[in-house]
């Protein structure tokens, strides 16, 4: 098979190698479509790996080509969402299903080989089957959409007529307002330093968007009802200084989720921390999403589900869809900022 494999920190390449074999338990995948993930850059140019070589990408969807020993509830032909945590099953988070918190769990993309290749091999129990209807592009954003809506579910009951406030137009950020939306939000508001992602905020049907570098601080008053705050605020660009703002835009007794991935240190003034802790404001922190192994309601079900309804603008959010070749130096232009993108796609062509 070919394979997007990254040698050493910077150093990616398109190798043939041969494809992986499912063990018992195991399904072997045709990998369809990868996103990237902002966390891919720094795994992939800023020495973030665990390992080298490395075949990056935790956001797959594809067709299972073959199948393992003991796989009973999949058969070849079935089109799949691969969720890419492999959880231990022995420690007590595991044992309440909570997967993201598991205390040894691997990791398929980042600790073991994922999806920037044409085959992947997934425990079935990780393998959740497309809806007819939905494509394999769209399913490949399963991932993402799932974490965005357990960022926005974390927020709590009462959203309905309510405002929400989101910092960071990418993806996630984007994927979280379709949330709130759909969750009931009376007013869904965006705030980002880029013009780019605004625009397609609004394309989106999401009107009150905020650019810091560049509006007026009166829209951003009357985004916050007047200076009195929103009951959630989330943020998802991992910017210092996107935090530090939404946290001072939070309402008494409301939340702040922590979603975007840090890009920096955080240093808080005394005052807006006296601030919070006398607005009672909740900080709660999220990284991935809630998956079951059994079939129960989950964050992923619930997202395939809306993609069957056409209720998540998962293709409005692709800009780009990279072959396995395009794939290095693209993903250098992204690294680089040479190139403006929203989500980008890498076709393992199945």
């Amino acid at each position: 098979m070919q394979a997007l494999v990254l040698t050493a920190n910077g150093c990616l390449e398109t190798q043939s190698r041969p494809a992986p074999t499912p063990a018992p338990g195991q399904v072997l995948i045709r990998v369809a479509f990868c996103g990237v993930c902002g966390s891919d850059l720094p795994r992939l140019f800023e020495g973030h790996c665990y390992r080298y070589p490395l075949v990056a990408g935790h956001e797959m969807a594809g067709t299972i080509e073959a199948i393992g020993d003991g796989v009973d509830s999949l058969a070849v032909g079935d089109p799949v969402a691969v969720f890419p945590l492999l959880w231990c099953g022995q420690c007590p988070s595991c044992e309440w299903g909570r997967y993201a918190q598991c205390d040894n769990y691997d990791y398929l993309g980042s600790r073991r080989d994922g999806g920037f290749a044409q085959y992947v091999a997934a425990p079935q129990a990780n393998c959740l089957r497309v809806p007819e209807g939905v494509g394999l592009d769209e399913a490949a954003m399963t991932e993402p959409a799932a974490v965005a809506l357990h960022a926005v579910a974390m927020g709590g009951q009462g959203m309905a007529g309510q405002t929400v406030a989101i910092w960071g137009a990418g993806p996630i950020g984007l994927l979280a307002a379709a949330w709130a939306r759909r969750m009931g939000a009376g007013r869904v508001c965006l705030v980002d330093v880029a013009a780019e992602p605004l625009a397609l905020a609004r394309k989106l049907g999401f009107c009150n968007t905020f650019n810091p570098a560049a509006d007026d601080p009166a829209l951003f008053h009357e985004m916050t009802n007047q200076g009195r705050g929103v009951p959630l605020a989330i943020e998802a660009s991992g910017s210092p200084a996107g935090f530090r703002q939404a946290l001072e835009s939070v309402a008494r007794g409301g939340t702040l989720i922590m979603l975007g991935n840090p890009s920096g240190d955080l240093t808080l003034p005394a005052k807006l921390i006296s601030q919070a802790m006398r607005r009672e404001v909740a900080i709660r922190g999220t990284w991935n999403s809630g998956f079951s192994a059994r079939g129960n309601p989950n964050d992923w079900s619930a997202v395939l589900q809306a993609m069957a309804e056409g209720a998540l603008p998962c293709r409005a959010l692709v800009s780009h869809t990279l072959s396995l070749a395009e794939a290095p130096d693209f993903l250098a232009r992204m690294h680089r900022r040479e190139v403006a993108f929203t989500k980008v796609l890498v076709s393992g062509g199945g």
